[in-house]
């Protein structure tokens, strides 16, 4: 019963956050974890669980969908979920210990991106505009990087967008959510064929991340975009910390 309730909890959180910011799996892989389920299946469960949310958060969100950096949606979808795809079979191929080690190195980055983007973008601006085939090959390896693993993805997404783009991450938080959720679609079926789902774990996660993502989700949509910002890199900051420490101390 305690179980069951934690996890409900851990994705009514998650649910939620992945709405505001993103960054939900920090939440709901470790009580995964802790709950005795192997840190692979773990997350493989953890992406299934978190996915149903992130579709009711993409349905509040839809009608602000739109183009990234002057990319239409439709290419952008696209190597989303190609990358979706190869991330997720990269996934059931790697070690518990490769896996482990290399999360935080990568957090470090999309948190990097998060504080700097701003600035660098403010240069980058006057100097070139970005490519269509720069935006697209950044968004496969994001899409790579949601299907294999999907924590602070959407961070990553708005980090990269912040700076090649230049907009505000309130603006582009509309289409992270239908990326994310696109990525994880094709990880979902990916998983589910490979019989790496912990279905008795999984069912109230899923119940509790419906709920967040829905009030995340409206949430968002009335906050003003410097909360919003500042949200995301707190969520980022300390989900880099706690990685960092998990893998080395």
């Amino acid at each position: 019963m305690f179980d069951t309730l934690l996890l409900f909890l851990a994705g009514l959180v998650a649910g939620g956050m992945n709405a505001l910011a993103g960054g939900g799996s920090f939440v709901s892989l470790p009580a995964l974890i802790s709950v005795g389920v192997p840190s692979v299946i773990a997350n493989a469960t953890s992406t299934f669980a978190l996915f149903p949310g992130g579709v009711t958060s993409s349905w509040v969100y839809r009608d602000g969908v739109r183009d990234v950096c002057g990319v239409g949606v439709r290419p952008i979808a696209a190597v989303t979920v190609a990358g979706g795809i190869a991330g997720s079979v990269l996934l059931l191929l790697t070690p518990s210990t490769t896996f482990d080690v290399m999360l935080p190195w990568l957090l470090l980055i999309a948190t990097s991106m998060l504080v700097l983007g701003p600035r660098l973008n403010i240069s980058l601006q006057s100097k070139m505009r970005p490519k269509t085939a720069v935006v697209l090959s950044m968004q496969f390896v994001l899409g790579v990087y949601g299907g294999y693993f999907g924590g602070a993805v959407g961070l990553m997404m708005l980090a990269a967008w912040s700076l090649l783009g230049g907009e505000d991450i309130k603006s582009l938080n509309p289409t992270r959510m239908a990326m994310v959720t696109a990525a994880n679609a094709v990880a979902v079926v990916v998983f589910v064929l490979a019989g790496a789902i912990a279905w008795l774990q999984c069912l109230p996660m899923i119940a509790g991340a419906l709920a967040g993502g829905w009030v995340g989700a409206h949430t968002g949509r009335r906050l003003p975009a410097p909360i919003i910002r500042g949200i995301t890199l707190v969520v980022a900051a300390s989900t880099t910390v706690i990685f960092f420490t998990r893998a080395y101390f």
